[in-house]
């Protein structure tokens, strides 16, 4: 079975858009062009990969089975095609990093510039967001590595530990919560809180935290899809939230706030860099990958004391 790697690609974009027309602008070429290469495919794998779905098409199960192959068989092409690439300039390379919050805030402007002052000619591609998104670009071969969360029994990934994360309760320095004899988590279902989507696994914690005691999950007035904001949407109110202390030990934008002292609260994590198994890493990539393992452990202490100082 002969397949061209072109079709693919075109395959895979009118699959993220679901229709032929728009994938068609998108990659500047005709829409009877981009409907020949679904046909091709599915001449090759004698199976229907799109059905109808209102006014655009959706994937059928073939489908999305191709749809995973594809990503993964493009990473393997995009890698292979760099790794020959960085050989034949003989320079240091690209990197492309994933970064979650915590470390986008504390690692990771340091060890860019440790990188770039061993090797200036880098060039280097950040991505921001939640930890499990990235790991799935990280999958896909989108990402060289990633510095956040760490993932479980991932027999696909490595990941070195960097630093321990703790997540506490904060909210504003006057807040009524300071003035009870006893903190209990009954007490702090009293007020309203800010928290991140149902979907971080910050917010999963905590909720099952308090229905783990019989009790029911905080009263959510804010939910925001951006964990930076949530000190600023504490700052001024009686609402509580649920963040790391690295971001309240740091100083900018959190002065006005203040841990909630409750162990039963605390949520203990990893911090780390991961990268696929089996994946390239660009000399650039392994000199960040060997910087993060040495020194980014001092980088989050040296954030910390200079925001204490």
């Amino acid at each position: 079975m002969d397949i061209n790697l072109r079709d693919l690609k075109y395959f895979e974009a009118v699959a993220e858009l679901g229709h032929v027309g728009l994938a068609a602008d998108k990659l500047g070429r005709t829409q009877p062009a981009l409907t020949k290469a679904v046909q091709r495919l599915e001449d090759a794998f004698d199976s229907k990969l799109f059905e109808r779905h209102g006014r655009g098409i959706q994937l059928t199960a073939v489908g999305e089975v191709l749809l995973a192959r594809a990503r993964l068989l493009r990473g393997a092409t995009e890698e292979a095609l760099r790794e020959v690439n960085d050989f034949a300039r003989g320079n240091a390379g690209h990197v492309r990093i994933g970064s979650g919050p915590i470390a986008a805030d504390y690692v990771l402007p340091e060890i860019c510039n440790l990188l770039l002052a061993e090797a200036r000619d880098t060039t280097i591609d950040i991505t921001t967001g939640p930890s499990m998104m990235l790991r799935e670009r990280l999958r896909e071969g989108t990402l060289d590595l990633l510095i956040g969360l760490m993932p479980e029994n991932d027999d696909e990934l490595v990941t070195h530990a960097i630093v321990e994360d703790v997540v506490v309760v904060a909210t504003s320095r006057n807040h009524p919560v300071f003035q009870l004899p006893d903190i209990t988590m009954e007490s702090l279902l009293q007020w309203n809180w800010v928290l991140p989507l149902e979907t971080i696994p910050s917010r999963q914690w905590l909720d099952a935290a308090f229905r783990s005691r019989g009790l029911p999950t905080p009263a959510v007035q804010i939910n925001a899809n951006s964990v930076p904001l949530l000190p600023r949407l504490i700052a001024h109110n009686d609402l509580l939230s649920f963040l790391s202390r690295h971001t309240l030990a740091e100083g900018r934008g959190t002065e006005a706030l203040r841990e909630v002292p409750l162990k039963e609260t605390e949520l203990h994590r990893k911090l780390g860099v991961t990268y696929r198994k089996s994946g390239y890493l660009s000399p650039a990539a392994r000199r960040l990958l060997t910087l993060l393992r040495t020194r980014g452990k001092s980088l989050f202490v040296r954030s910390g004391d200079a925001a204490e100082r």
